[in-house]
């Protein structure tokens, strides 16, 4: 059988890629060369300021622990909602499929203020509550904390796990899990033993994504809590703002935030190729 030839020819591929090398070029590799540059001036003493400095690990800790928390609330909400949308029609899992994805248009300090409006002490849903006996100092004590941020933090992560799940769910040949059900295996064994083995490499990159996501996001996290939370991205912040003098170590912290989300999102690359069954 002859092979089928491309549909476009290497000069014309290698055209349409220029636009996005060139962007790619000035807004990344640029900047990153010099940000490089100056991190290094000094023989890398920047880095030993940085890794020597108790206020860096206590970040290192905060952002962990923010990643996970955030990681975990966003991979099980958005897999069970994934797996609901998988079960509805086409037109009816298409419309709330572009509902759900409105977030993803949003920028982290839009989110940070919606949230404010509608949970903070005067939010209308603070108030509502407030109606009901609820004390609005303690649900805007919430927002504005560690949890408050992983909260509002997942608002756009959730959206970013169902549409990489999704696929894979209304993929799925329910056949097994009726075949394991007429074997006599109850709903949850065969959700354990037959769907989640299946869906475990695309969650592994979902939940990648967003620990890398969640680990290099400043702009909720400054609108909600400011620099009263240890967590990097902040200090990176706290850095380069006006109070900030000490470039070489802000330089050397976004590289050590860059290689960090780098090698989570291949982490999560490398775990879905390899389960692949293409490859």
């Amino acid at each position: 059988m002859t092979p089928r030839r491309g549909l476009f020819s290497a000069p014309l591929l290698a055209a349409l890629a220029t636009p996005g090398a060139v962007v790619f070029a000035f807004f990344f590799l640029l900047p990153l060369v010099f940000i490089t540059g100056d991190a290094f001036v000094g023989h890398g003493a920047a880095f030993a300021r940085v890794l020597g400095s108790p206020a860096f690990w206590d970040g290192v800790r905060g952002s962990v622990l923010l990643a996970l928390s955030t990681g975990m609330l966003s991979l099980g909400v958005g897999f069970m909602v994934a797996l609901h949308l998988s079960r509805l029609g086409q037109s009816a899992r298409t419309a709330l499929s572009f509902v759900i994805a409105l977030p993803l248009t949003f920028s982290g300090m839009i989110v940070a203020y919606g949230f404010i409006l509608a949970y903070g002490r005067a939010g209308f849903v603070t108030q509502l509550l407030g109606a009901l006996g609820l004390e609005p100092a303690a649900l805007a004590g919430f927002l504005f904390s560690p949890y408050g941020l992983a909260f509002a933090s997942s608002y756009y992560l959730i959206p970013r796990v169902v549409m990489l799940l999704l696929p894979v769910l209304v993929n799925f040949d329910d056949r097994q899990m009726a075949a394991a059900a007429s074997l006599g295996a109850r709903p949850w064994r065969a959700l354990l033993d037959i769907l989640l083995p299946q869906v475990m490499p695309s969650a592994a990159a979902a939940f990648c994504l967003v620990l890398a996501v969640v680990f290099g996001a400043y702009g909720t996290a400054l609108a909600l809590v400011g620099t009263q939370v240890q967590i990097l991205p902040l200090q990176l912040y706290s850095l380069v703002s006006d109070t900030g003098a000490d470039f070489p170590a802000a330089a050397a912290l976004a590289l050590l935030l860059t290689a960090t989300c780098s090698g989570i999102m291949a982490l999560g690359e490398w775990i879905a190729a390899r389960h692949d069954p293409a490859h």
